[in-house]
């Protein structure tokens, strides 16, 4: 696959054969704007896993990390533009916390889940039938990449006008605005309001790849185990816990 889509991503092969590029069009879609030949290696290393530089000896530069790094900071800005005009009454705390539910992981790697970003990743030879295609971490840096790579290419005007689009196409405002995703908070508040020890969170088992990692979490308060989670960072995984523990609470 990596082969293939190199040639038709630069633009050239071996034979320096420049056909039809069926996949360079379906990006184009995904973003809402053309790929001007000098701009498409960016968007090919914004779309490169750091599996390629074993793979081809690139250097690390090759990859998408330096454009997720800048994509990072500039999808901050973008996101907070969109509530500031989104929401006029509301204080800079409830701003804040709604910048923080869609900058996260999570909601980035379900845009880039619904925008179809995986079918255009490129890996290593390496690194094929490992899942990385399927990485929350992978395709969340993913978008951020590509943010970054139509921030450097076309402006920031662009930029705003593709991170808009997916979010009002695949975000439910309204739904992230009544979500309560810190369940690790309000297990605490309930330890505290019942003073009982406060929760502890233990690792049972760690399954898989370095880069696809599961985590199997319980909580604890005091001797007894309130609930147990399971996902791709132990950070995730204590929360579905957390999750778990109130729902048998409530019971």
């Amino acid at each position: 696959m990596i082969n293939s889509f190199r040639k038709w991503f630069r633009g050239k092969s071996d034979s320096e054969d420049h056909g039809p590029n069926h996949q360079l069009k379906d990006l184009e879609k995904v973003l809402g704007l053309p790929i001007s030949s000098e701009h498409e290696t960016l968007f090919y290393r914004a779309l490169s896993h750091r599996s390629i530089v074993d793979n081809d000896k690139y250097d690390s530069i090759a990859t998408y990390e330096r454009l997720e790094f800048l994509g990072d900071a500039v999808l901050d800005l973008i996101v907070t533009e969109i509530l500031f005009d989104k929401y006029p009454q509301e204080n800079e705390g409830f701003l804040t916390k709604m910048r923080a539910k869609i900058v996260r992981a999570d909601t980035l790697f379900d845009l880039a889940i619904k925008l179809g970003l995986s079918k255009f990743l490129v890996i290593g030879d390496r690194a094929v039938g490992q899942g990385i295609e399927k990485s929350k971490s992978v395709l969340s840096d993913v978008y951020e990449a590509l943010t970054a790579a139509v921030y450097v290419s076309y402006g920031y005007e662009q930029a705003f006008d593709f991170v808009s689009r997916s979010l009002e196409e695949f975000i439910d405002f309204d739904d992230l605005v009544t979500h309560i995703d810190n369940h690790k908070s309000l297990l605490m508040e309930y330890a505290q309001s019942e003073k009982l020890e406060l929760p502890r969170y233990e690792i049972l088992s760690e399954k898989g790849p370095g880069h696809n990692k599961t985590f199997h979490v319980a909580v604890f308060i005091g001797d007894d185990k309130y609930g147990e989670g399971e996902g791709k960072s132990k950070k995730n995984a204590e929360q579905k816990a957390a999750k778990k523990a109130l729902l048998s609470i409530k019971k």
